[in-house]
């Protein structure tokens, strides 16, 4: 798949934004889309919201729709899904992994983010995930790559790509460095299954600059928060340039969404936070 220009969902775009500047073609956060207007109003340029609470996978149509009329009068377009197995059930490894629930859920979800206009779902699902314990790693690993090659179709189908986030080892056990994740994504060799790279995870697990670079084949989409009870970039004054560099040589032109723990007024200046240090980087 190739990585998101700034022309990608036109509406997104309020101003260009040149590589020489900053190499990032929109910034959005994690939020629900009724708060879509303020979050306009502070610098975000997309959202991106829940599998979950908005493509509800588990629920009829009319549902749905009715969150997509509520899109379509925001002035704010989703770009990604996070939270994609909610469910207790739809576990991915172990003993209890249930891929005959997961792939009509998926495929589901898939077939509404593309009616959502939207690019990218993020497989975190640290629930979904957790190794019991006795469960061998390499066992997993094969249960992880099988699921990804049938849900690689899935999210072609719908021309959705599917990026598997990196978690810390405090939120689940399975995938915590993003070698892990991405070793498993060049196993599954699929173009619409990819890498989220997750800079506040990155951070906690201690992954180097050096870590990111080597997974760059792979990483489509970017999320960030400080290190520090997951602040937003500027709080605490974590230093992003160092994998900010890496993401510009490596030709990185994608998007960066905020995910973390914020009040009103610390959105904005997160936004300019990130823009200075792209700009530096």
């Amino acid at each position: 798949m190739a990585l998101l220009g700034a022309a990608f969902l036109p509406r997104m775009i309020a101003a260009p934004v040149t590589a020489e500047k900053n190499f990032f073609s929109a910034m959005g956060i994690a939020a629900s889309l009724d708060k879509a207007a303020a979050l306009k109003e502070a610098g975000a340029q997309f959202l991106t919201e829940s599998v979950g609470n908005f493509l509800v996978p588990d629920q009829p149509d009319d549902v749905f729709q009715k969150n997509r009329a509520r899109l379509a009068a925001s002035p704010l377009p989703i770009l990604a899904c996070n939270g994609f197995l909610r469910p207790a059930l739809l576990r991915c490894v172990g003993p209890d992994a249930r891929p005959d629930l997961i792939l009509p859920w998926a495929e589901n979800a898939f077939r509404r983010m593309k009616l959502a206009g939207g690019k990218f779902i993020v497989f975190g699902s640290g629930s979904s995930r957790q190794l019991p314990e006795g469960w061998a790693r390499e066992k997993a690993d094969e249960q992880f790559v099988s699921l990804l090659k049938q849900l690689g179709p899935l999210a072609e189908a719908s021309d959705i790509t599917l990026v598997v986030e990196q978690l810390r080892a405090e939120e689940c056990n399975y995938i915590n460095h993003i070698a892990q994740g991405a070793a498993l994504i060049r196993a599954a060799n699929h173009p619409h299954v990819r890498m989220l790279a997750d800079l506040y995870h990155i951070a906690c697990m201690c992954d180097s600059p050096a870590d990111l670079k080597a997974a760059m084949d792979v990483v489509v989409h970017v999320e960030i928060a400080e290190k520090q009870s997951r602040t937003l970039p500027g709080v605490t004054g974590d230093d992003f340039r160092p994998y900010f560099h890496v993401l510009r040589e490596s030709g990185y032109r994608g998007a960066v969404s905020i995910e973390g723990k914020s009040t009103d007024e610390q959105i904005a200046p997160a936004f300019l936070e990130i823009a200075k240090q792209a700009r530096e980087a």
